[in-house]
């Protein structure tokens, strides 16, 4: 086994605070499992201290200003993506002088890690926060490995500390216990010869996600950076949803709490223990109003850009908090909005796929230990695009290089081929061509009498994690899917499952989309051939769905009658609202959604008879 390469971490540290876990629960022991010691040697920070960007001044002279400008720079819901995203996933928008919108590729690693790199320099005070969701999801570079790749390029790039994401929890707590500690797969082994997986050198946060037994919380709820007598502690926590949005044996067992009441607690906590200035790291966001990563969030007022769960926890966590980094929307925007007190107060995302980066400015008072914040002033924030302009860190070249030479075999594999983009998760619409492409896949797959019987097949957007892109990837040619490139739409491998439900069951689940949970953030199913129904969005709640216009073949769907209905495994069991789903009966499992692509897109296209993006005409859309 390689011995494990040591970084110099002598200018600032990350420490645990050691009543943290106990607190939370009102338990009295005096070190819960997993937490370290406020104060000890190095050696035993070696696995979560900084990374050392620089020799310290502050407002003009270092220990001898009473103010220091600390640099945090931030982003979320990076997703595996350590090749630069394809098609639309792999752009932002930028706003244009004339109200136009200028689309810009962005993203992958080589280009954050620069990114993130040049803008440290001059900036002797430099942390670096993500607000969860680096892995989940991920395409296939990093997910065939169970997210190794990943997890070893944020060492190399400087992460000091996240929360933990819904994503983060798709494996189960095992192995999000795994990538934090380190060691190889418990069925899969190490995955290059001599080498051990070593686990984050940055610290997990999850302060609401607690064991449903012993009421601790799973890993670290919070962890203090300090550099030259400068402290600022970080509290983690993921969305209270996150149960919904997970499949069941990837949070069983757990408990996840409400957000801003657990940030609140400990922000309590280390306030007592002398840290004044904290940061929130929320694994939840908001909607923005433009799509645009730079439009003024504040305007025309303090926070009137941004709705959504977020703004409504900005609004209740304590004034302690002087800053929170989001993420879950994968949406982009830097916003003042005021805390409980009145006071203004960042709120930030920055996209996803490593698209973007924030960099806020936290000025850090030496005498009182807080943020400075007034009346009229809160840190500073703003959004950078990670252009593929720039120079590519070579280091992350190289990553790239060495877990594609172990992946190329699988990934490069050719499964299909298409005469143009099929839009999935960059669809402007709610239906999109690539949905109606799964969902006609996992009909195919389970449509005969001894493989389930379906009728019709649901596909949840969600699940839908890129595009098709025409454009060659690498070497294989425009026009050709390969596994690598289905993977990345389907990373889940969730398996398909048919269901008997009756009309009035199915009708209900339909309604689900825009009612309920989903009321505020519709989600629409994506549905196969057959299925037409109108979605008036003039109207609201359940209503946007009118039961007599849904069709199955130009057949109105009656309540009475049953019917047989493909879905993945997720969807079956009640995640993303449908509680619908969970009433099905008499259950069939069939292949993974990404075997049903796979073989559809095999099955339909040939290199002389590529496939055309589905119209994408199935759902009539009244606005």
């Amino acid at each position: 086994m390689s011995p494990r390469p040591q970084r110099r971490r002598t200018t600032r540290r990350l420490t645990v605070g050691a009543a943290a876990l106990a607190a939370a629960v009102g338990i009295t022991a005096a070190a819960p499992a997993g937490a370290e010691p406020a104060a000890t040697s190095t050696a035993a920070h070696a696995r979560h201290t900084g990374h050392g960007h620089g020799n310290g001044h502050g407002h003009g002279g270092g220990h001898a200003s009473r103010t220091v400008d600390v640099q945090l720079l931030s982003f979320n819901d990076f997703h595996g993506n350590l090749e630069p995203p394809q098609g639309s996933a792999g752009t932002v928008e930028e706003q244009q002088a004339d109200g136009s919108k200028k689309k810009i590729a962005a993203g992958g690693v080589e280009y954050l890690a620069n990114a993130l790199r040049t803008a440290r320099k001059g900036h002797p005070y430099s942390v670096t926060a993500a607000a969860g969701d680096m892995v989940g999801a991920s395409p296939l570079l990093s997910g065939l490995f169970h997210d190794e790749p990943t997890v070893e390029a944020m060492n190399k790039l400087g992460l000091d500390v996240t929360s933990v994401g819904n994503h983060e929890f798709d494996e189960g707590r095992a192995e999000l216990t795994r990538l934090q500690k380190g060691g190889c797969h418990p069925t899969e082994g190490c995955y290059e010869k001599g080498k051990r997986f070593q686990g984050a050198d940055f610290p997990y946060l999850a302060a609401n996600v607690t064991d449903e037994k012993t009421g601790r919380p799973i890993l670290k709820p919070y962890t203090v950076w300090k550099h030259k007598g400068v402290k600022i502690g970080f509290i983690g926590v993921t969305l209270e949803g996150t149960p919904d949005v997970v499949s069941a044996n990837g949070v069983k067992g757990l408990k996840f709490h409400d957000e801003a009441e657990t940030i609140d607690r400990y922000a309590k906590e280390l306030d007592r223990q002398g840290v004044k200035s904290i940061v929130a790291l929320i694994h939840e966001g908001g909607m923005p109003a433009s799509t645009a990563y730079d439009y003024d969030c504040d305007s025309p007022g303090p926070g009137a850009g941004i709705s959504g769960p977020i703004a409504e926890i900005a609004k209740k966590v304590t004034p302690k908090v002087d800053a929170l980094v989001t993420g879950h929307t994968h949406q982009a925007y830097a916003c003042t909005v005021p805390d409980p007190s009145g006071m203004p107060r960042t709120v930030t995302s920055a996209a996803s796929f490593g698209k973007l980066y924030t960099d806020t400015t936290l000025t850090y008072d030496r005498r009182t230990k807080d943020i400075v914040r007034t009346s009229v002033k809160s840190a500073t924030a703003r959004n950078h695009v990670v252009h593929r302009a720039q120079p590519k860190a070579a280091d992350m070249t190289a990553l790239i290089q060495r877990w594609n030479k172990l992946a190329a075999p699988v990934a490069d594999k050719p499964v299909g081929y298409i005469t143009a983009d099929i839009p999935g998760r960059g669809a402007a619409t709610p239906e999109s061509p690539l949905g109606d492409l799964i969902s006609d896949a996992q009909l195919e797959a389970t449509r005969a009498a001894d493989k389930g019987g379906a009728q019709l097949a649901l596909m949840n957007p969600g699940g839908i994690r890129s595009d098709l892109a025409y454009k060659a990837s690498g070497s294989e040619g425009d026009g050709v899917v390969t596994y690598g490139e289905a993977f990345t739409v389907q990373p889940f491998t969730n398996l398909t499952q048919v269901v008997t439900l009756t009309g009035a069951q199915l009708l209900t689940a339909l309604q689900q989309q825009v009612s309920g949970p989903n009321e505020a953030s519709p989600k629409i199913l994506q549905v196969s051939a057959g299925l037409t129904y109108t979605l008036d969005l003039t109207k609201t709640g359940a209503g946007r769905v009118a039961k007599d216009s849904v069709r199955l073949d130009g057949k109105p769907i009656d309540p009475a009658k049953t019917y047989r209905v493909a879905m993945n495994e997720f969807l079956a069991g009640g995640g993303d609202g449908f509680t619908a789903f969970k009433e099905g009966k008499d259950k069939y499992v069939g292949p993974s959604d990404l075997d049903a692509l796979t073989a559809y897109l095999t099955a339909h296209s040939s290199a002389a008879a590529p496939l055309a993006p589905p119209k994408a005409d199935r759902i009539t859309v009244v606005k």
